[in-house]
């Protein structure tokens, strides 16, 4: 008598195995090499960012001048920023300068992006006028914006005033109009990187969601206000994250423009860190400062996030 034997099937993965989360594949595969490609940037940031903050971190409780020895002091540091008056005169010129020169560039590079996505003529040229202050060179800009804003009749923001009979102002030297001044400055210069983002976001965009819009009779404040803006969470995001960093870093723009004065009505947070570590040689406490910097940067990133959101399904 003949036994005929019956081939099995392939194993199939358990169920348990594949909930787990055990099982071999390609996506298994892709996070393995994904994390060996990751590798060399993470050593990378951990060597030159993450140990330095760490070091950082620690020299804040201390007593530093660079020539002698640390020496711990608790939160000595922490104490004295938070009872420094010109801290916070410098933390309040940052958020002036973030709460009102963020918002009205972002409009500006925004309304620009829409203009010039509709393909107007010498887009190329307008592209390029846009985006060049941000490609200058800092003490460059500033050094046109002293000659623009002196406080001499020669003056070009005097010399425009007096087309209609108003007296040259001092620009840069009344603390009245020193922060407004150099509220104009972060303004112009930092239209064109956000322009060119919220450009190529625009060109990313589905043509079909407009035509779409044209057959419902949308009109075109409609169409931006229920589509472009929506679409542009992403890109809205990263420029408001990069603003906000970039906004905080100011630095060379005040020590060109202004010193930080007068009266110390332009004065920012890395003005002070730099004063207090490279002129008071007070390095602790100038590591306190830029440690009390980052904490402000990743709180107004979780908020930024939280307000905007990063993704389309946010």
């Amino acid at each position: 008598m003949t036994t005929t034997t019956t081939p099995s099937a392939p194993p199939s993965t358990p169920p348990a195995e594949r909930a787990t989360g055990k099982a071999r594949g390609p996506g298994k595969r892709e996070a393995r090499w994904g994390m060996i490609l990751a590798a060399p940037a993470f050593l990378h940031s951990l060597i030159w960012i993450g140990i330095p903050v760490i070091v950082a971190l620690g020299l804040s409780f201390t007593s530093y001048d660079m020539v002698t020895s640390p020496v711990f002091v608790g939160f000595d540091n922490y104490a004295n920023i938070f009872s420094d008056a010109l801290f916070w005169r410098a933390m309040r010129n940052n958020l002036v300068l973030a709460v009102v020169g963020i918002p009205v560039s972002m409009l500006i590079a925004l309304v620009l992006a829409v203009l010039l996505n509709r393909g107007v003529r010498g887009q190329s040229l307008f592209r390029t006028l846009i985006f060049l202050p941000h490609v200058t060179a800092t003490v460059a800009v500033a050094l046109i914006w002293l000659w623009i804003f002196a406080a001499t009749d020669n003056g070009l923001a005097n010399v425009a005033l007096s087309f209609f009979g108003i007296d040259a102002q001092p620009w840069l030297n009344d603390p009245d109009t020193a922060l407004p001044a150099v509220l104009v400055v972060t303004i112009w210069q930092g239209i064109g990187l956000k322009m060119l983002i919220y450009l190529a976001s625009l060109q990313g965009l589905s043509p079909e969601l407009y035509e779409a819009a044209d057959i419902d009779g949308a009109g075109p404040v409609r169409k931006f206000v229920s589509i472009t803006v929506p679409m542009l969470r992403p890109a809205t995001f990263f420029v408001l994250v990069t603003s906000i960093v970039a906004n905080f870093q100011t630095f060379d723009l005040i020590y060109v423009l202004t010193l930080g004065g007068p009266a110390n009505s332009t004065t920012v947070i890395t003005y002070q860190i730099y004063q207090t570590a490279f002129q008071q040689l007070r390095m602790g406490l100038a590591t306190a400062q830029s440690v009390i910097l980052l904490l402000i940067l990743v709180a107004l990133t979780i908020l930024s996030r939280k307000v905007v959101g990063g993704t389309r399904g946010d």
